[in-house]
């Protein structure tokens, strides 16, 4: 067993913000922590990390209390930890000196991840002023005399992590998780302020670290991205975990309840006689709950005897996200 979680507790005064929190992550992959604002992950985390001081439980890592001398972690939080008026390389090479990586060896590893990550501009700005010039851009500041092109170019430093936007700022916490090149990585929202064309490049880098066998811990709100990573979940609801286990096991539990009906006639005369709930409608296109293969089949029976055309029948378990409201939205005041 790699990763062991067991009773994580802690309260502030009277009020408990993560109630005996417990898993487990015994070979590779990717376990995702998920709740409402509040529900007490980012704690957990911190918790787990020794960054917290927890109340009581413990979290061992190969039968040893986690820490930085006996795991390589890295971790991506959800808040900003940059330094706003220190340049972008300085503190890329400090937090590689804090785990432990070679000057040398940390130089070769932000190269490499400024280039995966597009962020090249951001560390090594003479490069990208290079090639403007190149390609002909910004004569008219060199003037007569044609004397500030080189010039300029030394002079130019690498912006501060306050003159990035949201996004790219998250590159540069993405690189400082990742340059010590971990064995678990903890993500805290990984995807926060990511536009798409970002989302998919951190899809791709989280990709290819789980194909590296490493252990990765995500926290999300957005469910379609952990139902893409996570092979097992813990959700938790007001500090307490309410749902946990392997995703698929926990889908397979509630069975092939969910309908999607898109037909060419109005079907709501057979959906109502068929017990079938509707959950939405929109120009002959339906969302249902059925009990399960049985009714639903009924159902289309009746659309077939009926001369009604089904375009679409599609039955299918529960997403990750009707798991997560059915959970936890009645105690939260959504549904």
């Amino acid at each position: 067993m790699s990763l062991v979680v067991t009773d994580l507790y802690k309260k502030y005064g009277e009020k408990v913000v993560v109630d005996h929190l417990s898993f487990q992550m015994k070979e590779p992959g990717v376990y995702a922590l998920l709740g409402t604002n509040g529900a007490g992950k980012t704690t957990s985390i911190r918790m787990m990390l020794g960054m917290l001081a927890k109340d009581g439980g413990e979290t061992l890592w190969k039968g040893k209390p986690l820490s930085t001398d006996t795991c390589n972690v890295g971790y991506l939080a959800e808040e900003r930890g940059l330094y706003p008026k220190y340049s972008l390389m300085d503190q890329l090479l400090y937090f590689a000196s804090l785990r432990g990586v070679p000057r040398a060896e940390a130089k070769e590893r932000i190269r490499f991840w400024a280039k995966r990550l597009e962020a090249e501009e951001y560390l090594y700005p003479e490069k990208a002023a290079g090639t403007k010039q190149e390609a002909g851009e910004g004569e008219g500041s060199r003037g007569k005399k044609g004397k500030l092109g080189a010039g300029s170019r030394r002079r130019q430093k690498p912006k501060l992590a306050d003159q990035l936007s949201k996004g790219n700022q998250q590159k540069i916490q993405l690189m400082i998780a990742l340059i010590s090149d971990p064995e678990l990585l903890i993500l805290d929202e990984p995807l926060s302020g990511l536009d798409p064309v970002n989302t998919d490049l951190f899809k791709e880098v989280i990709r290819e670290e789980i194909a590296r066998g490493k252990y990765l811990i995500m926290s999300s709100h957005q469910m379609a991205t952990v139902e893409e990573f996570c092979t097992d979940i813990t959700i938790l609801d007001r500090s307490r975990p309410v749902v946990q286990g392997n995703l698929n096991e926990i889908k397979k539990g509630y069975g092939r309840v969910n309908l999607h009906l898109k037909t060419e006639k109005d079907a709501a005369a057979w959906i109502a006689a068929a017990g079938a709930q509707v959950l939405s409608e929109k120009e002959r296109e339906y969302q249902l709950k059925v009990t399960g293969e049985e009714q639903a089949n009924r159902l289309l029976a009746m659309l077939i005897e009926n001369q009604i055309p089904v375009i679409t029948f599609d039955l299918r378990e529960p997403s990750l996200h009707e798991i997560f409201v059915e959970k936890v939205g009645h105690s939260n005041g959504q549904i």
